[in-house]
């Protein structure tokens, strides 16, 4: 299981990135000690998202962090009301995906949860 992984954004852009980590259902948690200072943190169901503040972060071109998520369709709602591009991809294990930028640009990949 992965416990968490990092992503970096500026400290100015990390209210809108919590924002959009809302829409797909993580609740802000507040990080320990002085690592609130440099980070802001969202959960869901155990699996964290740490947002690294940076002046200027590495955004990758292609990697990505995938969310499976019960609420697929409610998710993607969710994402197009809130004004983000959501494109639908090529299905694959079984289960609808698509793939939307957050605010800082990291590629996200929202799938329904894999049926194999």
């Amino acid at each position: 299981m992965i416990h968490h992984v990092s992503l970096e954004v500026t400290p100015g852009g990390a209210d809108a990135e919590v924002e959009f980590w809302g829409l797909l259902g993580f609740a802000e948690v507040i990080p320990p000690g002085e690592l609130a200072e440099r980070a802001r943190w969202v959960e869901l169901e155990g699996a964290r998202v740490h947002l690294l503040f940076a002046a200027e972060p590495a955004i990758p071109a292609d990697g990505h962090v995938a969310v499976a998520t019960r609420d697929y369709d409610a998710v993607l709602a969710r994402l197009r009301a809130a004004g983000h591009e959501a494109a639908p991809r090529r299905e694959h294990f079984g289960s609808p995906r698509t793939q939307v930028r957050s605010p800082a640009g990291h590629l996200v990949e929202v799938m329904a949860p894999p049926q194999r």
